[in-house]
């Protein structure tokens, strides 16, 4: 069993700090208590201009099958969670393996305000404004080992909270992972909060993963396991249809779900008469992170 760990015991090795370094200073959040606490993040050079959608529109509309599969499940069922106290177990190839306390997790973090496009497999779009840090900054502080490869995470599992584990829709906990690099890119956060609070339950509260170049779905939430491992771990959609839900599930226009196109999405309060928009490759942030493929093909790892 791993050891309660706090970030006094781990000492961060030179050769794996991030090529950007965290901005001056903490922020802090207040973790006690069900009221949603307000939350003081710089802005940030990585986010969109486009007008974020109304909070309405984000803590209504979701996609969290432990809640439901209807679009209002989470927001009518996810009050049933409990996100304090919360841990996170940190395991697999890491020089500082351990189960960490989420206070602990965000000592000493500077937080950011990241409005990120999102875009889900279903082909509706929102544009978000986050509060999150970046995921290589808390790989950095346990050390990564050389011969990671990927990184792993699991959501929790506790069906007497979470109703929509009561059923065999997915094979629980939910899994996600990413390659190393993925990881490590500066786009990739750990996301707290929303328009400068807490985040909702039914958005993924405590912590969740946001990388906003790939489909929704990859965005796993209510993280409490996040795993270094040298091969690719299996991911709950891939491992429900890898027809329809490949391991990169990067936005592609020009790759078809097998059931839709998605070269045009509906954004979300635009009405049903609203003309779609135009799908973005990468959603928008091709040259961001086009160079993590190159001499990749694009139709073939979707």
């Amino acid at each position: 069993m791993s050891k309660q760990l706090k970030w006094s015991d781990v000492t961060p090795k030179a050769d794996f700090l991030n090529r950007r370094q965290l901005l001056a200073g903490a922020a802090g959040m207040a973790l006690a208590g069900p009221a949603m606490a307000k939350i003081d993040a710089a802005p940030s050079i990585y986010s969109t201009d486009l007008e974020p959608n109304p909070l309405e529109h984000i803590t209504t509309y979701n996609n969290y099958y432990e809640f439901g599969t209807g679009k209002g499940d989470p927001a009518e069922n996810a009050h049933t969670l409990t996100t304090d106290p919360w841990s996170i177990k940190i395991d697999g190839l890491v020089d500082n393996p351990g189960t960490y306390d989420l206070a602990d997790v965000m000592s000493g973090v500077s937080l950011e305000e990241r409005i990120y496009r999102f875009r889900c497999v279903e082909a509706w779009a929102m544009v978000i404004p986050w509060i999150g840090f970046e995921l290589g900054s808390l790989l950095n502080r346990v050390g990564v080992q050389p011969s990671a490869k990927y990184v792993a995470f699991e959501t929790l599992v506790r069906p007497e909270e979470m109703p929509g584990q009561r059923r065999n829709i997915l094979d629980w906990p939910y899994r996600e992972g990413l390659r190393l690099d993925e990881a490590m890119h500066p786009l990739t956060i750990m996301a707290t909060g929303l328009y400068g609070e807490e985040l909702p339950n039914q958005n993924g509260a405590p912590i969740r993963l946001v990388v906003p170049w790939k489909y929704g779905f990859k965005s796993i939430k209510s993280i409490v396991r996040i795993t270094l491992t040298g091969e690719e771990p299996e991911t709950t959609w891939n491992m429900q249809n890898p027809r329809e839900y490949g391991f990169y599930s990067n936005v592609n226009p020009t790759v078809s779900h097998p059931r839709w196109s998605q070269a045009s999405e509906r954004v979300i309060g635009g009405g049903l008469f609203a003309p779609r928009q135009d799908t973005l490759m990468f959603n928008g942030y091709e040259e961001e992170v086009a160079g993590l493929y190159a001499g990749m093909d694009l139709k073939k790892y979707f």
